[in-house]
């Protein structure tokens, strides 16, 4: 059971759901090639002629342009103020970014997601009307941090700054013992959602029994508070 990394990706998803990106640097490319994947049709954006040959090229995007995105007309006759959401994955250069998305908001596009590099970028993409502003670098570095010291936590998707889906690796302490006599609500703040089945490590038991045992090595999906999730045992 695979939590995505790209959390926003999954706002907004209808089967015709069109994406725009804008900027093709590390992160541009990985919205891309996840987006196309999943099949949506994905119209990715750069200035670069170089990195927009190089994207067709590697099949992740359904059509690539060069553009200045800065020039409000260029968008226009490009079609990207029709798409339902664009990402401005520009992070490096953070006048192009702002303008670029106050031309996206300016032209009425629904929803635009925007790449900061600091926050003082973060800011003035809100000042200027972004709908989602996300900070790419820090969120890999607070997840790596994570892995290091909690590294029975193979998944986590942050709901809120306090709250958390994670899948878990069941510690040694926990086997055996039934999910009633666990109690991890009282004792974590944590709700089981999921067991994975014994023969099957990659299908999941939705709701399973409060009367089942837990298997050290075996993965649970759990949902609540990270405090909680902390305070789990050490594999």
């Amino acid at each position: 059971m695979n939590l995505p990394s790209l959390s926003f990706l999954r706002q907004g998803r209808s089967p015709h759901h069109q994406f725009a990106v804008i900027g093709l640097g590390r992160f541009g490319r990985a919205v891309c090639t996840t987006l196309h994947r999943l099949g949506y049709e994905v119209l990715a954006v750069d200035q670069s002629e170089l990195q927009v040959a190089q994207a067709l090229a590697d099949k992740i995007v359904d059509h690539a342009l060069q553009l200045d995105t800065t020039q409000p007309n260029a968008l226009k006759e490009a079609g990207i103020f029709e798409f339902d959401t664009v990402i401005v994955a520009i992070g490096n250069y953070v006048e192009e970014s702002v303008i670029t998305t106050l031309n996206l908001k300016e032209a009425g596009v629904r929803q635009v997601v925007a790449k900061a590099s600091s926050e003082i970028h973060g800011k003035l993409l809100n000042r200027v009307g972004a709908d989602q502003v996300v900070f790419p670098e820090h969120e890999m570095g607070c997840e790596l941090a994570r892995s290091l010291t909690s590294p029975g936590i193979l998944e986590r998707f942050e709901i809120d700054p306090d709250h958390s889906i994670a899948e878990i690796v069941i510690p040694p302490a926990f086997d055996q013992q039934t999910i009633i006599d666990l109690d991890l609500r009282n004792r974590y703040d944590l709700t089981l959602l999921a067991l994975s089945q014994e023969n099957h490590p990659d299908k999941f038991e939705i709701n399973p029994s409060p009367i089942t045992r837990l298997k050290a090595g075996n993965l649970m999906v759990v949902i609540g508070s990270n405090r909680g999730l902390e305070k789990l045992p050490v594999n």
